[in-house]
Formats: structure tokens, sequence, C-alpha cells
């Protein structure tokens, strides 16, 4: 693992502000996780569903302030994000906004958290330093990822600055898929393992897809896992990927990928667990034939019951 420290701003991601009274109790009837029990120490990883339960967008949620809750996302999902949760404001006290230009959002890696914090975050804790949040992210091999968001105007994360393309990969490596356009209703959060990283709560009422993806978590009707894989060659999202057994049908897709700096490309791809349970050197390639090899994933998968 090379190592990963410093800061960087994260202008593919946006923040949707959802203030009220009801703003809790809202996302609640929304999303995968549980908003009602969400503590000012503490961020969820949340999954919006179609009624199919395919994922619309995931997020990264945590209290700013009274009442006010922020979601990050991907910048280019947000506003028909935005747009689909507001009609199911209804008599909510809740009001929702794109607050993207309101706050700076950076990446930290490494060294640069507890300079910062003081402290190293373990995944999804909040430390809230007023109008400062530090939102601990899911490690990558051992190597500590966190996103800090603060007002626009204050000033930038006082770290040295971390290469764009580092960032990307530790993303990757961290083995937990930002859902973004080109793939929007292709998965059920359990397909990019939003169940064993926190994204999905199987005790909280319900919400859009809650019966397709309980369904899938508790009758093994789950067919499909994230996984981290590298190649030698260029990976893009939604690229196909196929295994030797069955050349005429793909096994699954690319998620997320990223420059591995010891070279070639580290991805994040949803595939058959048949597949991934019979790989050997050279089964899995692209539609060009670019040989993919499966690595070790940073976390232990929840099984499914």
């Amino acid at each position: 693992m090379f190592p990963v420290n410093g800061a960087l701003r994260l202008p593919h991601l946006g923040v949707i502000r959802v203030e009220g009274p009801d703003a809790a109790a809202f996302l609640q009837g929304q999303l995968s996780q549980d908003f009602l029990l969400l503590g000012p120490h503490e961020a969820r990883l949340a999954a919006y569903c179609s009624a199919k339960g395919r994922m619309l967008a995931s997020f990264i949620g945590f209290h700013y302030g009274l009442d006010c809750i922020l979601l990050v996302c991907s910048a280019d999902l947000l506003p028909a994000t935005l747009k689909r949760l507001g009609m199911f404001v209804l008599r909510a006290k809740a009001k929702l906004s794109d607050a993207s230009a309101d706050f700076q959002l950076w990446g930290l890696a490494g060294n640069a958290i507890e300079s910062i914090a003081g402290y190293a975050i373990p995944a999804l804790v909040l430390a809230d330093f007023s109008s400062v949040k530090v939102v601990g992210l899911h490690a990558a091999s051992g190597q500590q990822l966190a996103l800090w968001l603060a007002p626009s105007a204050a000033a930038p994360p006082a770290t040295p600055a971390l290469p764009a393309a580092l960032w990307a990969w530790a993303e990757v490596c961290a083995g937990v898929a930002t859902l973004s356009a080109p793939l929007v209703e292709a998965f059920v959060p359990q397909m990019l393992n939003y169940e064993s990283v926190g994204g999905v709560s199987f005790k909280k009422g319900c919400y859009p897809g809650q019966e397709v993806v309980a369904r899938s978590q508790f009758r093994g009707t789950l067919k499909r896992r994230a996984y981290v894989v590298h190649a030698a060659g260029p990976l893009l999202p939604a690229q196909e990927i196929f295994h030797s057994a069955d050349a005429s049908q793909p096994c699954g897709s690319v998620v997320q990928a990223a420059v591995a700096p010891g070279g070639g490309y580290a991805a994040i791809v949803s595939m058959q667990t048949s597949a991934a349970s019979a790989v050997v050197a050279g089964s899995l390639r692209t539609a060009s034939g670019l040989a993919l090899t499966l690595q070790p994933l940073p976390y232990a998968l929840l099984a499914d019951i």
C-alpha cells in the first residue's frame, strides 16, 4: 500500500441540505439507513432506491446544526435526486435545497486527519469542530480516509496537497463505491456491498424499494457482490466484464476506477458471485480482452440469510 497523506478539494461531490423539524423523519422514509437514530457524532452511508430497489443515488449524511442534515452525493446525480426527493416532502416540515455552493468539501488521507482532528476518526464517525465537520470514511487497506466539510468562505485544511489520482485510487481500494450517473438503477444496495459497510438498516421502517432489498438479503437471492480488481490498462465506469466460462454474456460491470500508483488501474466491479468464485488466472476480461485480477476486499462481507 502506497502511503497517501494530505488533502484535496472534491468538486465531483455535491451537498443536499434537508432542514426543518421533520428532516430526520423525512429521510427515514426515503433512504436505506436509519436517520431517526442518527447521533450528533455519527454519519450514515445510505442508498436512495427506486420502488424496484435499484439505487438512484448514494449519500453520506450527518447533522449540521439543529434540525438540519446534510447529504453528500455525486454532483452529477444531485439535480435529479433533489427533484425526486422533493416530490415526496408533501406535508413534512422539511425543506430541501442544493447547498453545494455554501460548502467546500475536501478529502483527507493518512496523517492529515490526525493533524486536523487530533485523532484518527473511525468510519462513519463525525468529528464536530463547530462549522467544520470531519467524517471518517472506510479505510483503504489500513490507510485512513476522511471527508472535511466547511462553509465556502472558510480557510481550507492546512495540510500538504494530495494528488487527485491518489485520492481516487484510495477510494477504490476502500471498496465503497459512490454511485454516479452512468450506473443509476443498475444495482440493489447489496450489489455494492452496502449492507456490509453500514449502508443498509434491516431494522428500520419502510422506504422505497425496502421489500426488494430485504428479500435479497433474507431469501438468499443475492447473486452479485462488489469486488476490487486490478488491470494493466484503463477501466471505465459501466464497462462490462466477462468470464471465460461464458464469454458471450457479461458477468459484471465496472463501478468506479482509478489509476494505480504502482502501474495499471484499480477498480470496484459489481459481479456475479458465481463468476467471482470461479476466477482463475486470465478468466476475467473486458470486451477488449484486458485481463482483471481480483484483489482482497478491505472488509468482511455480511452473509446473506
